[in-house]
């Protein structure tokens, strides 16, 4: 039980650690976003790769896991994460994109045919209504631009994680997906460089690209795949409420980042209202 405490811990400290990377790297170094992208998702999936090869040791890339339309969700996310963290705080940036792949997956669910009983319907409300007062206009609002883009790579999380529902290996696809997604990384930083020079010349903004693609992405998600079946489901979704504290945490104590009474209360209320409708979750009426 302590080790399972112990890696959970590691895993969401490594996805609160992607904020800080990114916001450290694109605030205080010269590297572009799409080069930061594009190093984030070429070390993640080698350090993908060695892992599950290093565990199948007939592993071969005609076996890659993975999907197109996955590795796109992956890469939409990627890419809509870097861009939104030159105008965003970490803590605040976390908290969005959180916020964001949560009401995603609820309001799927409920597309779907689901239907939420009475308190989880005001879990979902409270959540929603508090994403709102935290986006809306006003003299502490966060950057509207960053909010959107962060917003968008929030929902491409969202839909990668619900195609990657009812995956048999999950890092096994996830590492697939992070292959797939090279090319498009690879194009974008080709066709960006022929109207600017984005190379990355700062040293220590490819050292925080790789930290964020290696570390904290590509070994994070090895630990929390690692960790996930030995978590119930509630479990699962309620553990990842702390990532948008410990990405705040590591803003301030990095970045010196101050936090507005509106994140406080508006991050209180997010995440109280995504634990209340998921930890209150009706299941499956059995056919």
């Amino acid at each position: 039980m302590l080790k399972t405490l112990i890696l959970t811990a590691v895993a969401m400290m490594a996805f609160a650690a992607n904020s800080v990377f990114t916001r450290i790297a694109l605030v205080e170094t010269q590297i572009d976003p799409i080069m930061f992208t594009a190093i984030r998702i070429a070390t993640g999936a080698l350090v993908l790769v060695v892992i599950v090869a290093a565990h199948k040791k007939s592993w071969t890339f005609a076996k890659a896991g993975g999907s197109w339309r996955g590795s796109l969700a992956l890469f939409c996310y990627a890419i809509f994460f870097s861009f939104a963290y030159l105008s965003l705080g970490a803590g605040l940036g976390a908290l969005i994109l959180f916020a964001s792949v949560q009401i995603t997956m609820l309001v799927w669910a409920i597309i779907k045919g689901e239907r939420p009983g009475p308190i989880e319907i005001g879990g979902i409300v409270l959540a929603f209504g508090a994403f709102i007062y935290l986006v809306s206009p006003g003299l502490v609002a966060p950057d509207p631009v960053g909010t959107l883009l962060m917003t968008i790579s929030g929902i491409s999380w969202g839909v990668y994680s619900l195609l990657g529902r009812g995956s048999i290996n999950p890092l096994y696809d996830t590492m697939g997906n992070f292959v797939l997604a090279l090319p498009m990384a690879i194009i974008i930083v080709v066709g960006s460089m022929l109207i600017a020079d984005i190379w990355p010349v700062d040293l220590k903004g490819v050292l925080f690209a790789t930290l964020s693609g290696a570390l904290a992405s590509g070994i994070g998600y090895a630990i929390w795949y690692a960790v996930l079946p030995r978590l119930a489901r509630t479990s699962a979704g309620v553990v990842q409420l702390t990532v948008p504290a410990i990405a705040a945490a590591g803003g301030i104590l990095l970045l010196g980042e101050q936090l507005s009474l509106r994140f406080i209360v508006a991050s209180t209320l997010i995440l109280t209202g995504v634990a209340v409708a998921t930890i209150f979750k009706r299941k499956p009426a059995q056919i």
